[in-house]
């Protein structure tokens, strides 16, 4: 039986997941067309097809069925169920209601805003805010497809605690006040939800599959692009020399090098994984991963909007210093994994 079970998960892993069989399609297009896939052209190409099909593949399905179970939970109806809850509670649920909205960092602020108007506590709109680019169920099964399900557990769970850490901590430091005024000022209108049928809910989940596909597109090929480039054409002992487990400072370097960058999970991970390819830690990668998502500039300036400059530095410091103990615990701890 366990023999079976071994079996079962290495063909979930390998070939719906992992989709070998893509690849290897990928490969044998590229071999008839006469481009061998075993030079830095060929294999660069090779690496920008498989995981920009590959992604876009698992992106599309998650999308879909994720949005179709949102239909369920419109942001009136997440209000009211939050609301029941305080303390921790109200923070992990937060935090969990994070994992399964498909958005970046950006498109996850007014939502932010109208959970803190509709007058949510503030510590458990900022786990939402710090989980919904962090984690999501789309970044769970693409991880699973790459490093492996120990360590997309893993990362989704270190990603939560993060969240609920740090809206756990915002809200003991009372930082109300440095919500930006036309905040509270927004009225909260209760809508009655609208039935939907099951066709209502399946537009909708094909329109917001559409919608989200087109968004991150463009993060996909550029950093499915760069992946390939540091895969195939950046040497790996110029790569180790910066960001190797010999240099203590990978881990701050990653997270600062991903700052400037404006991707969402999705885009971030063809990175990562060719960094991982290159001998780079694995807390190195995973912290990378975590700074473009959750501290991209776009989304640090956005925040700014809505609230004061004293509560967004200790939201920065909060995630800049969670990424960076993450990093280096994982890097740690990497044999476990591994």
């Amino acid at each position: 039986m366990t023999k079976y079970l071994s079996m079962i998960g290495f063909f979930i892993q390998n070939q719906i997941l992992g989709m070998k069989w893509l690849s290897e399609l990928t490969n044998s297009l590229l071999n008839h067309t006469g481009i061998d896939t075993n030079t830095i052209l060929g294999g660069s190409l090779h690496f920008f097809i498989f995981d920009t099909l590959k992604i876009f593949i698992l992106l599309s399905f998650l999308i879909f069925v994720i949005s179709f179970i949102q239909s369920f939970y419109p942001p009136e109806r997440t209000r009211k169920i939050l609301s029941k809850f305080h303390g921790f509670t109200a923070n992990l649920l937060s935090a969990l209601l994070g994992t399964v909205t498909p958005f970046c960092s950006c498109s996850s602020i007014p939502l932010f805003i109208g959970f803190t108007s509709a007058g949510l506590p503030l510590g458990v709109t900022f786990s939402f805010l710090i989980s919904s680019p962090l984690v999501d169920l789309g970044s769970l099964i693409l991880l699973t497809s790459i490093f492996g399900g120990t360590v997309a557990i893993a990362y989704v769970a270190v990603g939560l605690i993060l969240a609920v850490l740090g809206g756990t901590l915002i809200e003991r430091l009372k930082m109300e006040k440095y919500i930006e005024e036309f905040v509270s000022g927004i009225k909260f209108t209760d809508f009655e939800e609208r039935k939907l049928t099951t066709n209502d809910r399946l537009s909708y989940a094909k329109n917001q599959m559409v919608d989200t596909v087109k968004k991150v597109a463009l993060y996909i090929f550029v950093g499915v692009g760069i992946g390939a480039l540091i895969h195939n054409v950046i040497p790996e002992t110029f790569i180790q020399s910066i960001l190797g487990k010999e240099n203590p400072f990978s881990v701050i370097i990653a997270v600062f090098a991903g700052i400037p960058m404006y991707a969402d999970i999705f885009g971030s991970i063809p990175i990562a994984e060719a960094l991982y390819s290159k001998g780079v830690g694995l807390g190195t990668v995973l912290s990378f991963m975590m700074a473009v998502t959750a501290l991209s500039l776009p989304s640090i300036i956005m925040l700014r909007k809505v609230v004061k400059p004293k509560l967004l530095g200790l939201f920065i410091a909060i995630i800049t210093l969670g990424i960076i103990i993450i990093g280096y615990l994982f890097n740690m701890l990497q044999y476990l994994f591994v």
